[in-house]
């Protein structure tokens, strides 16, 4: 009986030290991100390695970053020379890598997984969702009273993006009498495919473009300026690539969400699961204002975002 009793004692001090050794494993060492495109992309990706840096000037540590990763095998690969440098928070920056966390968080114990727009499951893994209808609204008022055809376009990558449901209510709030034109490109990538679309919308008289993909929205707008037309900015804010084009932008602040993320982490406070962020939460704004547009639709489109921030209702009284 007193081998037993010593026996118990021992285990229950074991499991003591293993729990505390993983519990002081949940403060922040050094932080690695992947990427599904290249970080020169001047949007999405550009906007991922930013962040990143933004975690290490406020934290101190080592980060690493490895670009055009899609693949099972290369997030694995990726994954096992981050955790070589003493990494224990890898952001995976898109919804492409949710699945393949799901697959791998228990191969990682001490890896505290964080991705964008994902379902996330298990108990290592974070899955941060941008509530983006209320900015494609307020993009939506914006090319909607600054259209002269009466036709606006959004070029989106997915049907399920909130944000094209909000955008197309704001243009029909601001002037029900404007055409919305919707397509996609069933990718984030796909200049091509975005290209081909906005070749078809001009044809139809579309003066305004939201191109409400990452990976191709800097061409469209490149070529929205040769014609001397309008475009609403995605993600990052666009107005430096054509001051006269970009009307303003539906800007997406990752590397507040990421610091923010970080933060949480090292304070051992980050939930696990899927957590909502929107404009409430300063991680979304709309960006600069070319010139090109009224101060009185500035005003309009200001008043309506500080009645969504204040009540949680949309000017149309959708609540959200």
């Amino acid at each position: 009986m007193r081998t037993l009793y010593i026996l118990i004692i021992i285990f229950s001090f074991l499991i003591t030290i293993s729990c505390q050794n993983k519990e002081s494993d949940q403060k922040l060492k050094n932080v690695g991100i992947l990427l599904p495109e290249t970080i020169n992309d001047q949007s999405w990706n550009t906007k991922g390695y930013e962040s990143l840096l933004g975690i290490q000037t406020e934290f101190g540590v080592d980060v690493f970053y490895k670009e055009e990763v899609k693949s099972l095998n290369t997030i694995r690969k990726t994954i096992i020379e981050f955790q070589q440098q003493d990494v224990n928070l890898v952001f995976g920056h898109g919804n492409i890598y949710a699945k393949y966390f799901v697959e791998i968080q228990n191969e990682y114990p001490f890896i505290h997984f964080v991705t964008f727009n994902g379902d996330a499951e298990g108990q290592s893994f974070t899955s941060l969702h941008f509530k983006g209808r209320a900015m494609g609204f307020f993009g939506g008022m914006i090319a909607s009273g600054m259209s002269k055809t009466n036709k606006v376009g959004i070029i989106a990558a997915f049907p399920w993006q909130p944000e094209i449901e909000g955008f197309e209510s704001g243009v029909k709030f601001q002037n029900n009498n404007v055409q919305v034109i919707t397509s996609y490109t069933n990718d984030w990538a796909n200049e091509q495919k975005a290209l081909s679309i906005l070749d078809e919308f001009l044809n139809e008289g579309v003066d305004v473009v939201y191109p409400a993909g990452d990976g191709y929205s800097v061409a469209v707008i490149e070529k929205l300026k040769r014609k001397g037309l309008y475009a609403v900015g995605f993600v990052t804010d666009q107005y430096n690539l054509g001051k006269a084009t970009v009307l303003t932008s539906t800007v997406q602040h990752v590397d507040q969400l990421y610091i923010l993320a970080a933060r949480q982490f090292n304070n051992n406070e980050l939930s696990y699961g899927n957590l909502y962020f929107d404009m409430q939460d300063d991680v979304i704004s709309m960006g600069k204002y070319s010139a090109e547009v009224p101060e009185q639709l500035k005003q309009s489109v200001q008043s309506a975002i500080d009645y969504y921030v204040e009540s949680g209702q949309l000017p149309n009284k959708e609540e959200l």
